[in-house]
This record gives C-alpha cells, structure tokens and sequence, in this order.
C-alpha cells in the first residue's frame, strides 16, 4: 500500500527499513513519522469560537489559549463527517485533520466565512507536521529544543529552531507509544528533519505505521471509519462533549449516550500467526451468526499474530469472545481483544 503520506517520505527521503522503524518505536528508541499529508486550516476572529462549538462535538469555550482537544465533525444524523484535533495558538485555531477529510473540513468552515467574524486560513502546503514515537521520544525532544521541551498532555508548546523560527508542539501517540507532533513552517522541514535523525530518530515508513496504529487501535477515516459511523461507534467518546450546548448531531449523539450504548463498535481481534484478513471480511460467532466485519488488518511482530480491528454487535464485545473471520470461502479462528492491542509507553504515565 502506498498512500500520500508514504510519497512524501519518499520525496525526503524518509521511507526508512520497516523492521527498523517498527523496532525504533516498539523496543525502547524514536521513530520519526512524517504526516505532512494531514490538512491543516487555522481558523481567526471574534465570532470563531462561537462559530466553531456549533460545529463539532466537543466544548470550545472550555480550550484556553496554548492547549488543545480532540473533535469530530458530525452530521445532522450524528455520523462522522471528520475526526479533528482543534489547537488554540495565539493566532488563532489549528484544526488538524486527516487528508481524506482535509476537503471536507474546509467546505464545512468556508461556509461560515461570510456569516460575521470568522476567518479560514488554508496552511497545509506552507506547513509540515512531524512526529516522534517512542519510549525515547522524550529525550530526542529535549536534544533538539532543550530541558523545556516536555509538554503535559492536552497542552501547547512553543519550541524555537536554532533559527528563530517557532514550532508547535502537542503530545499525541499515533502508536500507542509516547509521542509528540511537531507544526512547523515548510521551509524549515528538512532542518528539523536532519536534527531530530542527529539526535537518534529513526525513519518510519507509511506502511510500518499502519502496523503500528492497528496495534494502537487507532482508526483511520475511509478505513475504520466513514460518513456511515455514528462518531461513538468509532471510540471518539474523547472528542464529544455530553454536555454543552446544541451543533451538528448533538441530539442522535446524545439520545445514543442515554440508551446506554451503540448497536456496535469498533473493537480489536487477534487471529492466529498464518492467518491471512482482508477488509471487510465478514466476523461470525461460534455458532455462525454474522456479527461483524473486518476494517483493518495486518501482521503484529510484538504480538506474533495477525490483528485486526472491526466492527461487532455489542453482545460480542467482551475480551476473549472466540469468533472466526471468513476469508475467502475459509474461516479463521480468533478472539475479541480491547483496544489498544499493545499498551505501549503512552499508557506508563
């Protein structure tokens, strides 16, 4: 599989050894992951707060200057139209989002622009996103930006390059590893690339990464999920606010928290080594009720078994419920695991 994020790799010359990008995360070091394919808007103007917590699901008056928060964009009918992180700067919001919803985002805010105060700002091609992951994230942080570098979660940091120029700094794991995501200015990307490999970071590839967030259990839209997934299907209960006030689906989002629970939910399954998944392979239970589907799958060298995530009805949720994927015309054992599947230095804290 190769995907934007794995062109532009390669285009820096990022691409790395698999084995070496997975053990850097996994066993102890640094990977750097380049997720410059990401869109990112940053959003201005007195009414953009107003505007905004009308449009996504988690709560902008509660986002002080310098820290930052999960959010989804939803449909009237509460359904994922995309899954955000919102970062209050200085200058104004940066909303970061997957590329697949990167259009989505910027036709839903364009809208508003002309309403009253509220400015959209596309900086994608003039800014990179860069990040670190692993148990040793931390000390290659503090070799390039210094003792100040470590940033509490939820929180903003502003880190200064040898030339002067700002970087923004989050905490944030896309594989279940300590983490921190770096914004910087385009023409600054490949300096900080070269300091953070100086200080011991080593490549990750696109399709290393995907092993290592199906591990996370983290989802990715137009994989495990789309506009079909009610948002709490997709365990994005971080980015929702119960709470306030009315936006975009907030009454099928909120009726769903009072039942009690979704129909279904995304959840992982370890098969077993030779076991070959492909997406959108039917999950049956034992007694061969189809209970679910297939979004991801791959090889975990950790856990020396074939993973996946997927969908099933709630009754199969539990850990250690034995179901059985059908792959072409044959079934393959496995069992119901909670996500993450590897619980890795993230979870330490």
């Amino acid at each position: 599989m190769t995907g934007l994020t794995e062109r532009i790799g390669i285009e820096m010359g990022t691409t790395g050894d698999s084995a070496t990008g997975y053990s850097a995360v996994r066993n102890g070091g640094a990977g750097l992951i380049d997720l410059s394919s990401r869109g990112r808007l940053v959003v201005g103007g007195s009414e953009a707060v107003m505007f905004l917590n009308g449009l996504i699901t988690n709560d902008m008056k509660t986002l002080a200057v310098n820290t930052w928060m999960p959010a989804a964009f939803a449909s009237v009918q509460g359904r994922l139209l995309a899954a955000v992180r919102v970062i209050h700067r200085e200058d104004g919001f940066l909303i970061d989002t997957e590329d697949v919803t990167h259009d989505t985002v910027l036709k839903i805010l364009e809208r508003f622009t002309l309403a009253g105060d509220f400015r959209v700002m596309e900086v994608t091609n003039e800014t990179v996103l860069l990040s670190i992951q692993g148990k040793s994230a931390e000390s290659t942080m503090r070799a390039v930006f210094g003792d100040e570098s470590t940033v509490e979660r939820q929180k903003v940091l502003n880190g200064k390059l040898a030339n002067g120029h700002e970087v923004t700094i989050i905490r944030a794991t896309h594989t279940a590893e300590n983490g921190f995501d770096l914004f910087a200015d385009a023409n600054d990307a490949q300096s900080l690339r070269e300091s953070l490999i100086k200080a011991g970071a080593q490549d990750v590839s696109f399709e290393t990464l995907e092993t290592l967030r199906i591990e996370a259990g983290i989802p990715r839209y137009g994989v495990d999920m789309d506009e079909t997934t009610v948002v709490t299907e997709a365990n994005l209960d971080e980015a929702v606010s119960f709470t306030k006030g009315c936006y975009l689906g907030q009454e099928i989002i909120v009726r769903i928290k009072h039942r009690g629970h979704v129909a279904k939910k995304l959840t992982g399954m370890i098969f077993g080594v030779d076991a070959e998944l492909k997406r959108d392979a039917k999950v049956l239970s034992v007694d061969d009720k189809e209970i679910g589907r297939v979004t991801s799958a791959t090889f975990s060298p950790r856990l020396n078994q074939a993973i996946a995530m997927g969908y099933l009805k709630f009754d199969y949720l539990a850990p250690a419920t034995r179901v059985k994927a059908s792959v072409d015309e044959t079934q393959v054992a496995g069992e119901v695991a909670e996500l993450p599947l590897i619980r890795g230095s993230w979870y330490e804290d």
